[in-house]
C-alpha cells in the first residue's frame, strides 16, 4: 500500500516535472506574445506612414483626383489606330503586337515580377528539411559499429509585425509597375509603327511628285536649249536649269534612300530582318485624319501607363522603407525537430524523438538596419521626384500635341487656299496659251509652282497625322466613346 502510494507520488512528481519543463520551453513564445500585444497598439505605425500620392504641380483646368488604381487592361483603348481607316496599317500593327521583340522583353520582365511575388510570399511559410546519415564508430579491441540516423527540421519565423507582408506588397507593386511598363511599350510600339508607315506613304507621294517635277524641268531645259540656240537666252540660264535638274535628281535619290531606311525600321518593329519587308506603294492623301473632340477631360492623362508605373514604384518604395523600419523589432521563430537513430537498420524507424523550441531575437545594435532604413528613405525620395517629373512631362506632351494639331489645321487652311489660287492661275495660263498670249515656258513655271504647293500640303497632312498619333500617345491611348458622347451633349 505504501509502495503503491510512493509510486503514485513519483508519478505525480515526474508529471509535475514534465509540465514544468514544457512551461520553460514555451516561455519565449509567451513572453514574445505578451510583448507584442502590449506594444502593438502603440506601435502600429512602426512600419512608417501610410502611403500618400506625391504632390505634383497643379495645372489649370486639369483634374487632380484621377484614380491611378485603374487596371492595366483599361489604360489603352483597343484599336484606336483603326480610326485612320487603313486596313494595311491594321495588319502591320497586328503583326507587331505578336512579334515585336521589345514587347516580348517587357512581357518577360512582367512575368519575372509576377514570379517574384511567390518568392516573397514564401517567407510567410515554414521550411521543412530532412536528412539521413551514418556514423561509424570503432574503438581498440572491438569491431566497428555503424549507427544509422534520420532527422527532419521545421522552422517557421512568425510574421508578427508584417515585415514579410510589406515585402510581398512591395513586389506586388513592382508587378503592377511592370504591367504598366508593358502597356507603355505597347503604346510606343503602335505609335512608331503608324508613324513609320505614314512616313513611307508620304515618301511614295513625294517620289511621285518629284518625278513629275523632274519631268517638267526637263521640258523647261529643252526649251531653254532651243532658245539659247536661237540666241534668245544666255548660256548661263541653260546651265542654271541644268543645275536645277541635278538638284531634283539628287532629291529624288535621297527620297528613295529615306523610304528604304524607314521600311527597314518598320521591319524591325515587326520583328522581321531588315530588307525583308516590302510595303506596297500608296499615297498618303487617302488616309483620313481623326477628329479630336474639343474639351477632352484633363484626367485622361492619368491613364498614361508611365504615370501609373511611376506611382506603383512610389508605392513599392514606401513598402520597402516600411519593411526596413520593421527590421528593428523583435523576431520570433519556432523550430520543430524529429529523428531516429539505431545501430540496426531494421530498427531505425521503430522509435522517434521529437522536440520543439522557440527563439525571440531582439536586435540591440545592428548598423546594417540603420543604413538600410536611410537608403530606403532616400530611394523613396528619388521615385517621388521621378513621379513628379513624369507627370510634368505628360502635361508638356499633351499641350505640345494639342498646340501642334491646332496650328497644323490652321496651316492646312492656308495651304489649301494657296493651292486653290495657284489652280486658278494655272487654268488662266492654259487659256492664255491657247490664245498665244503666253509661252509654254510660262505654263511649265506655273505648274512647277503648283507642284511645290501640293508638296507642302502633303507634308502638312503627314504632320497632322503624326501629331494626332502623338496626342493618342500623350493621353495614354484613345479617348473613350462615352467621353466623346458626353462632350457632344
Amino acid at each position: 500500500m505504501a509502495e503503491g502510494g510512493l509510486q503514485r507520488d513519483r508519478s505525480v512528481q515526474n508529471g509535475g516535472y514534465r509540465s514544468s519543463r514544457r512551461s520553460v520551453d514555451a516561455l519565449p513564445i509567451v513572453l514574445s506574445a505578451v510583448f507584442c500585444l502590449g506594444i502593438l497598439p502603440a506601435c502600429s505605425n512602426l512600419g512608417g506612414p501610410d502611403y500618400q500620392r506625391p504632390d505634383t504641380p497643379e495645372k489649370a483646368d486639369w483634374s487632380s483626383d484621377a484614380d491611378t488604381g485603374v487596371s492595366a487592361e483599361a489604360v489603352i483603348q483597343p484599336d484606336w489606330w483603326t480610326g485612320f481607316g487603313d486596313p494595311y496599317l491594321n495588319e502591320l500593327i497586328s503583326r507587331a503586337i505578336s512579334d515585336n521583340i521589345d514587347i516580348r522583353i517587357l512581357a518577360a520582365r512582367s512575368g519575372v515580377a509576377k514570379a517574384a511575388i511567390g518568392q516573397a510570399e514564401a517567407g510567410l511559410l515554414p521550411t521543412l528539411s530532412g536528412g539521413a546519415g551514418t556514423d561509424t564508430l570503432k574503438s581498440s579491441g572491438s569491431s566497428a559499429r555503424t549507427q544509422y540516423s534520420v532527422a527532419s527540421d521545421v522552422i517557421w519565423e512568425l510574421d508578427i509585425w508584417g515585415k514579410v507582408r510589406k515585402g510581398v506588397d512591395a513586389q506586388k507593386a513592382e508587378y503592377k509597375a511592370t504591367e504598366a511598363d508593358w502597356r507603355a511599350g505597347y503604346l510606343v510600339m503602335v505609335s512608331d509603327v503608324a508613324s513609320a508607315y505614314f512616313q513611307i506613304r508620304q515618301f511614295d507621294e513625294q517620289i511621285d511628285q518629284q518625278q513629275k517635277t523632274l519631268e517638267r524641268n526637263r521640258q523647261i531645259f529643252a526649251i531653254y536649249e532651243l532658245m539659247h540656240g536661237e540666241g534668245l537666252v544666255p548660256r548661263t540660264q541653260v546651265l542654271q536649269q541644268q543645275a536645277e535638274l541635278n538638284r531634283l535628281q539628287t532629291g529624288l535619290l535621297d527620297l528613295e534612300r529615306l523610304r528604304k531606311l524607314t521600311e527597314n525600321g518598320l521591319a524591325t518593329l515587326l520583328g522581321m530582318p531588315a530588307d525583308s519587308l516590302r510595303v506596297p506603294k500608296a499615297g498618303l492623301r487617302s488616309v483620313r485624319s481623326i477628329t479630336v473632340p474639343a474639351g477632352l477631360p484633363s484626367d485622361l492623362v492619368s491613364r498614361r501607363p508611365d504615370i501609373i508605373s511611376a506611382e506603383y514604384r512610389v508605392l513599392q518604395a514606401y513598402n520597402l522603407a516600411g519593411q526596413a523600419r520593421l527590421e528593428r523589432l523583435p523576431s520570433v521563430s519556432l523550430t520543430g525537430r524529429g529523428g531516429s537513430a539505431s545501430f540496426d537498420l531494421v530498427d531505425l524507424l521503430k522509435s522517434w524523438t521529437f522536440g520543439l523550441s522557440s527563439l525571440a531575437s531582439i536586435p540591440i545594435f545592428d548598423p546594417n538596419i540603420s543604413a538600410r532604413i536611410k537608403v530606403s528613405e532616400a530611394q523613396t525620395g528619388v521615385v517621388e521626384e521621378e513621379y513628379r517629373r513624369t507627370v510634368l512631362g505628360a502635361f508638356e506632351e499633351v499641350e505640345n500635341a494639342l498646340t501642334s494639331l491646332a496650328i497644323r489645321k490652321a496651316q492646312t487652311a492656308e495651304l489649301s487656299s494657296r493651292r486653290s489660287n495657284l489652280v486658278t492661275v494655272s487654268e488662266q495660263v492654259y487659256a492664255q496659251l491657247e490664245e498665244g498670249m503666253v509661252s509654254q515656258l510660262e505654263v511649265f513655271e506655273v505648274e512647277r509652282t503648283l507642284l511645290d504647293a501640293e508638296q507642302e500640303m502633303l507634308a502638312n497632312h503627314w504632320l497632322v497625322l503624326t501629331d494626332t498619333i502623338a496626342l493618342f500617345k500623350a493621353l495614354g491611348g484613345g479617348w473613350p466613346r462615352e467621353v466623346v458622347a458626353g462632350l457632344s451633349r
